[in-house]
């Protein structure tokens, strides 16, 4: 029997919707998710995942599903400029051998299969709502929703994303997301049937390039670049500047780069990022994924991070005896791992942008997948 009787998790995407999967399975009576969009929001672009978010997936049942909606492939290739490859990783296959160690998939693909769970274990999905206030006193919290209706939790889950309301409402504004000097640029094109790795080309001061395999017929092309004073680009030019982002690299790149031709197909963001000091609940208010630990993409494990703190909730509510157990058991078991996630991304991106002589990409991402090989 859950501590847990009555949940609410704000916020409809990856790790939210992972969190009412896993709290259902628990034992939790109640989960509501309310997603201030009326429509799921989801990016056209791809996602690449490893060993950790399959064993994840896997512990929410749904590893199948999302296996058969990516594309298995064989590992991360770290080439020069040229293209020549100087280091080869792949983790193992922690969710068991029928499951592959990296795996690349649609955003809206993953979106489908989390939508699909959450109806089978009998969530309740509310879009277009959001919250007004939340009141706490010892023994719950009492939300009002910007519909006007009223209703009461045991726990809010606020998964509602780097820019969470639900963490300045609680916090405070003082905790904000900040630029890191870089942005993503990202673009699907047709997969070769040869292409089995996923490809990063380092070695040009400001940043880095790759593709990875999403589907059978598809790839994405990325550039993760220094952005001075975080620019806003003219979206009808944002195909030229990807463009010139590629200039100078090797591989497939410069077949791909003759690609990108739609700029309205383009995606760009600045990265942000964040860290929230300890402990990340306040009374009956618990903050995962990017609203606690928002990262940057180089080490590839904003998603897999976020579904690991959604496994972790879903055990400590089957287990603990009350609420407060919960929460610290949670803080025990996240904040280390996520912190190292966080400040190592970072460290990835700081040595793209200003090299020194001790940077060591690929012992860094050796790194992360001997830390996310451990159990959670």
């Amino acid at each position: 029997m859950s501590a847990l009787k009555k949940v609410l998790i704000v916020g409809g995407g990856i790790g939210g919707l992972s969190t009412a999967i896993a709290l259902r399975q628990a034992g939790v009576a109640q989960v509501d998710v309310i997603e201030i969009n009326a429509e799921p929001k989801v990016y056209h672009v791809g996602i690449v995942v490893q060993a950790n978010f399959i064993r994840a997936m896997a512990a929410l049942g749904i590893a199948d599903q999302a296996v058969e909606a990516g594309f298995p492939y064989q590992g991360l290739r770290i080439c020069n400029v040229e293209g020549e490859v100087k280091a080869e990783l792949s983790g193992a296959q922690l969710a068991g051998e029928q499951y592959p160690a990296n795996l690349g998939l649609t955003r809206p693909a993953l979106h489908k299969v989390l939508l699909d769970a959450i109806a089978r274990e009998g969530v309740n999905l509310k879009l277009g709502l959001t919250f007004e206030k939340i009141e706490q006193t010892p023994e719950q919290a009492l939300v009002t929703f910007t519909d006007g209706t009223q209703d009461s939790y045991d726990l809010v889950v606020g998964a509602d994303g780097v820019y969470s309301k639900v963490r300045s409402y609680v916090f405070g504004e003082q905790y904000k997301p900040k630029f890191t000097g870089q942005g993503v640029w990202r673009y699907n094109l047709p997969r070769p049937k040869d292409l089995m790795y996923s490809h990063m080309f380092e070695g040009k001061s400001g940043g880095k390039v790759g593709y990875t395999p999403l589907t059978e017929d598809s790839l994405y092309i990325l550039a993760v670049w220094e952005e001075p004073g975080n620019p806003f680009f003219d979206p009808n030019s944002l195909a030229d500047e990807f463009q010139k982002r590629l200039d100078g690299f090797g591989g497939l790149i410069p077949d791909l780069k003759q690609q990108i031709t739609d700029p309205s197909q383009v995606v760009y963001r600045p990265l942000e990022a964040l860290l929230m000091p300890a402990p990340w609940y306040n009374g009956r208010v618990l903050l995962i994924g990017d609203a606690a630990h928002a990262t940057t993409p180089h080490m590839g494990q904003g998603a897999a991070q976020a579904v690991e703190d959604a496994v972790v909730l879903g055990e400590l509510a089957a287990s603990a005896p009350d609420v407060q157990h919960v929460l610290d058991g949670f803080m025990e078991r996240r904040y280390q791992r996520c912190k190292f996630i966080n400040e190592g991304s970072l460290q990835i991106g700081e040595w793209e942008q200003r090299p020194t002589p001790d940077a060591n990409f690929a012992g860094m991402m050796a790194k992360m997948i001997e830390v996310t090989s451990q159990p959670i």
